[in-house]
C-alpha cells in the first residue's frame, strides 16, 4: 500500500512538472544530437506528433541529414502525415542521391496517389535510369535495396492493405506477399511490383508483363503475384509460359495464379448465362 502510494505521488510529481515546453526541448536536443541513432530516434518518435505540431515542420529539414539512416526515417515519418507540405518535402527526397531514401519517398508518394510515386516505382520495376519525374539521379546505384526489416516491410505492406480490392470467394494472397518480404534477398524491384499490382493502366501492365521474365525470379514471383490479384481473366494468356519457370516459387504462383483467373473466368460465364436478356442490357450500361 505504502509502495503504490509513492508510485502514486512519483506520478503527480512528474505530471505536475512536465510541460509542452519541456518536451519540446527534449526532442529537440534529440534533433539536434550528435549521434545519428538518437536522430533517427526522435524523428521516429515525432509520427506521434499532431500533424500541426511545430517540430514536424523540422522533419522536411532533416531529409538533409548526413545519414541515410535517418533520412530514411525522415521519409518514413513524412509518409504518416496527410499534408501539402509533407508531400513537397517526400517529392523533395525523391531526388536523393541514395537509393534507400529515393524508393522509401516514391512508395510514400505512391500510397497517398501522387503521380510522381507511381512514375518512380515504374522506373524502378523498368531498371531505367531516368524518369520525367526525375526519380533517378546521376549517382543512382543499379540496385534498389530496401533498409527496414523484412517485419517491417510486411507490417508497412499489409498496413496499406497494397489498395487490392477483395474478391469474395478469393484469397487475397497475404502468405504469397509475406512469403516474398520475409526473403532477405527481396529486392525493391519485387516490392515495387507488388505495389504496383493494384493499378490496371496499360503502362503498369506492361510494366508487369515485362517483369515476368526478369532475370531476378523474386521480381518474376512479385510480377505473377500482382497479375493474379488483378483479377482479369485476360491476364491467364501472360502467365502460362510461366508455368514452366525453372524457380518453383514463381511456377507454383503462376499456376496458382492462372486456377484463379480462370474460375473467375467460368463463374462470370455462369452468371452470364443466368441473366435475362434484360439484365444483360442493364448490365452493359
Amino acid at each position: 500500500m505504502k509502495w503504490s502510494w509513492m508510485l502514486a505521488a512519483l506520478a503527480w510529481a512528474a505530471s505536475a512538472a512536465t510541460s509542452g515546453t519541456d518536451c519540446n526541448d527534449i526532442l529537440q536536443h534529440a534533433l539536434q544530437a550528435a549521434n545519428p541513432e538518437t536522430r533517427k530516434s526522435a524523428v521516429v518518435a515525432l509520427s506521434l506528433a499532431a500533424n500541426d505540431d511545430p517540430l514536424l515542420k523540422q522533419l522536411a529539414g532533416m531529409l538533409g541529414d548526413k545519414d541515410v539512416q535517418v533520412r530514411v526515417a525522415v521519409v518514413t515519418s513524412l509518409a504518416e502525415i496527410k499534408t501539402k507540405a509533407a508531400t513537397a518535402a517526400l517529392l523533395k527526397a525523391l531526388d536523393d542521391e541514395v537509393p534507400e531514401v529515393s524508393f522509401a519517398a516514391a512508395k510514400a508518394l505512391y500510397l497517398r496517389g501522387v503521380p510522381q510515386g507511381h512514375a518512380a516505382l515504374l522506373s524502378v520495376l523498368a531498371k531505367e535510369t531516368k524518369t520525367s519525374s526525375g526519380f533517378f539521379t546521376a549517382q543512382m546505384r543499379d540496385a534498389v535495396r530496401m533498409m527496414h526489416t523484412p517485419r517491417t516491410t510486411i507490417f508497412y505492406a499489409l498496413r496499406q492493405g497494397l489498395g487490392f480490392v477483395p474478391l469474395p470467394g478469393f484469397g487475397e494472397g497475404v502468405a504469397s506477399m509475406q512469403a516474398l518480404l520475409s526473403d532477405p534477398n527481396v529486392s525493391g524491384r519485387a516490392s515495387a511490383a507488388l505495389l504496383l499490382g493494384k493499378d490496371k493502366d496499360s503502362a503498369t501492365v506492361d510494366a508487369l508483363k515485362d517483369a515476368l521474365y526478369d532475370k531476378d525470379w523474386h521480381v518474376r514471383a512479385a510480377a505473377v503475384h500482382a497479375l493474379a490479384l488483378q483479377n482479369n481473366p485476360a491476364r491467364k494468356p501472360d502467365l502460362e509460359p510461366v508455368i514452366l519457370d525453372d524457380k518453383e516459387e514463381v511456377r507454383l504462383r503462376a499456376a496458382a495464379g492462372w486456377l484463379r483467373l480462370d474460375t473467375i473466368q467460368i463463374r462470370a460465364r455462369r452468371r452470364a448465362q443466368k441473366q435475362t436478356p434484360e439484365q444483360a442490357k442493364t448490365q452493359a450500361k
